[in-house]
C-alpha cells in the first residue's frame, strides 16, 4: 500500500534552515506529482509546493518563493523541502502529499521557528 513518511521537522530560530524528507513507497514514485503542504493551528491546510514526476517542473507558493526549494531523487523514492531563511510565520506541521487514485497523505512533522 502507499505509504509518505515525513521527516526532518524541529525547532529552529529564525533566519535558520531545515530540510525535510518524505519516503515514499508501495507505488511508482517517478510517475507521480509530489506535494508539501502546511497546516497551521486553527488554519487550513495550505500548498507549500510541488514538483512533477520527473522533477521538471516546480511550483512554490508566494509566501515561500526564494526561501523553499522542493526537490526530488527518484533512484531513493524521497522528495524534499529545503527551508531557508525560516520566520515564525512558516511553523506548522508539514505534510507530503501524492495522488494516486486518491489522495495519500503522511503523518506530518512539526517545524516550529522561534527564538
Amino acid at each position: 500500500q502507499v505509504q509518505l513518511v515525513e521527516s526532518g521537522g524541529g525547532l529552529v530560530q529564525p533566519g535558520g534552515s531545515l530540510k525535510l524528507s518524505c519516503a515514499a513507497s508501495g507505488f511508482t514514485f517517478s510517475s507521480y506529482s509530489m506535494r508539501w503542504y502546511r497546516q497551521a493551528p486553527g488554519k487550513e491546510r495550505k500548498l507549500v509546493a510541488q514538483i512533477s514526476g520527473i522533477g521538471i517542473s516546480t511550483y512554490v507558493a508566494d509566501s515561500v518563493k526564494g526561501r523553499f526549494t522542493i526537490s526530488r531523487d527518484n533512484a531513493k523514492n524521497i522528495a524534499y523541502l529545503q527551508m531557508n531563511s525560516l520566520k515564525p510565520e512558516d511553523t506548522a506541521v508539514y505534510y507530503c502529499n501524492t495522488y494516486w487514485q486518491r489522495d495519500y497523505w503522511g503523518q506530518g512533522t512539526q517545524v516550529t521557528v522561534s527564538s
